[in-house]
């Protein structure tokens, strides 16, 4: 019984090390793009057609800062080659902030749903994408994603209430009924001390 249970928990070890894969967008020739001669250093829609892409999958783009990596959801985005009318619940872009040209880049996008995922170049107003800068892929379940990437999306921003000014209302403390001291009971207290003083120098 012992081998069985060490050859299984070998063959589960083995199936989840295999279960993702690190995908580098055009192979060799990166995700580039030649402004002089307007081409992308590969066909991208080639390059995946002979790809595999499932859930945690993460494609690695080797790139600079002279294009973008967009991935989208949507295909009328897509088709567009603009980001101008996406929306934050479909679009990311991925540009790691930087804001010189010509700077050595890389950017990792995990694939976190399934079905159509679009990418493309916006730069140079869409002619990069329009010139080979963009692929669509179809991501598969596989083994679903691992505990990483599966969070659940942090909770809706909340907007402070204001008062009628539009001033923010800073925050407050409430005290639970019965706890500290209530004014009357300082007053008391304040009363008690000083009959006990005046009694003790009048004796």
């Amino acid at each position: 019984m012992a081998p069985a249970v060490h050859l299984t928990l070998i063959a589960l070890f083995i199936t989840g090390a295999a279960a993702y894969t690190n995908h580098t967008v055009g192979g060799n020739a990166g995700w580039l793009f030649d402004p002089n001669t307007n081409t992308s250093s590969a066909n991208y829609a080639s390059w995946a057609a002979n790809q595999t892409f499932d859930l945690g999958d993460y494609l690695i783009f080797r790139t600079n800062t002279n294009q973008t990596v967009v991935l989208t959801y949507n295909e009328t985005t897509f088709r567009s080659c603009s980001i101008d009318n996406s929306s934050d619940s479909d679009t990311l872009i991925y540009d790691k902030g930087n804001v010189e040209f010509g700077q050595p880049l890389t950017v990792e996008v995990p694939l976190t749903l399934e079905g159509a995922n679009y990418f493309f170049s916006s730069a140079s107003d869409g002619i990069q994408c329009e010139n080979g800068l963009a692929f669509g892929i179809n991501v598969s379940h596989g083994v679903g994603l691992p505990p990483s990437l599966n969070q659940p999306p942090p909770p809706a921003y909340v907007e402070p209430p204001s008062n009628a000014d539009g001033s923010l209302t800073p925050p407050m403390t409430i005290q639970p009924s019965g706890a500290g001291l209530r004014v009357d009971d300082n007053v008391r207290r304040a009363v008690y001390y000083a009959l006990t003083f005046f009694a003790f120098f009048q004796v």
